[in-house]
């Protein structure tokens, strides 16, 4: 179990870059996850801060009409280096090697970037409804995704 969730908060973290490490340093910060140094350091205040804050800025940009796709070479980066980080410490706290976890999370951070993509550019054309719709309910999945791996444990 502990493995598919280091996956998941990859997928997740694949949908919004940081709502998986923003989910986890809260997670950290608040005894969800237990972790030794240095990725205990994920919980610190100013990481939750800093994460948070990203986070919020992502949801606004996102829906901005000249945000290049999350699957050009900065947003697919950020996906694979945060959801390699998220995995590591959600293997970490399940007790599994914190290499796998993070090779879990950035394979998950590679399907739920291409995924999601796919998923919503089709979703809006299939429902022929705006993008800013669809894209609202992708928050929301990565949201509560992120939160449910997170409070696995």
């Amino acid at each position: 179990m502990t493995l598919l969730c280091a996956f998941l908060i990859g997928l997740f973290g694949g949908l919004r870059s940081m709502t998986a490490p923003a989910a986890t340093a809260w997670a950290v910060h608040l005894g969800w996850l237990r972790l030794e140094r240095p990725l205990a350091l994920i919980g610190s205040l100013p990481s939750v801060i800093v994460f948070t804050l990203l986070a919020l800025v992502e949801y606004i940009v996102d829906k901005l009409p000249k945000t290049p796709a999350r699957t050009k070479p900065p947003g697919l980066i950020a996906r694979i280096v945060f959801g390699g980080l998220c995995g590591s410490c959600v293997a970490a706290a399940g007790s599994e090697t914190a290499v796998l976890g993070a090779m879990l999370g950035a394979i998950g951070g590679i399907v739920g970037c291409f995924g999601g993509y796919q998923a919503r550019t089709r979703l809006v054309k299939a429902l022929g409804v705006k993008d800013f719709y669809v894209a609202v309910v992708e928050d929301l999945v990565a949201i509560a995704g992120s939160l449910w791996v997170v409070s696995r444990f």
